[in-house]
């Protein structure tokens, strides 16, 4: 049996300019605040996007890479959760503050 593993980048690879890039779309903002709002490991499933699937695993896969999210596989699931201690220890503040902004908006 094989257990597919996803690649995420390292802390010290975390890098602002790809962080504000995937931040800076509304589909993927409106992940990230899903996922900040449930604090807990959540299927693609779950999360209501307006898009086709395959835009949808685009979007994910922008977020995993920019070290934004962590996927990891339990059975067939993909499960969703936020590195918000690794981004906060890169980035202070940061996500915090783009998802108040994103919710005064």
């Amino acid at each position: 049996m094989s257990t597919r593993v996803l690649e995420h980048p390292s802390i010290e690879e975390l890098r602002l300019e790809s962080v504000l890039h995937a931040l800076a779309d509304p589909m993927r903002l409106e992940v990230v605040r899903f996922l900040a709002e449930a604090g807990r490991e959540v299927a693609c499933s779950e999360i209501d996007l307006a898009v086709s699937k395959s835009t949808g695993t685009h979007h994910y896969r922008v977020l995993r890479e920019a070290g934004i999210i962590s996927q990891v596989y339990r059975g067939t699931a993909k499960l969703n959760s936020l590195r918000r201690a690794d981004l906060d220890t890169r980035f202070p503040g940061l996500l915090d503050s783009v998802i108040t902004a994103a919710g005064a908006g």
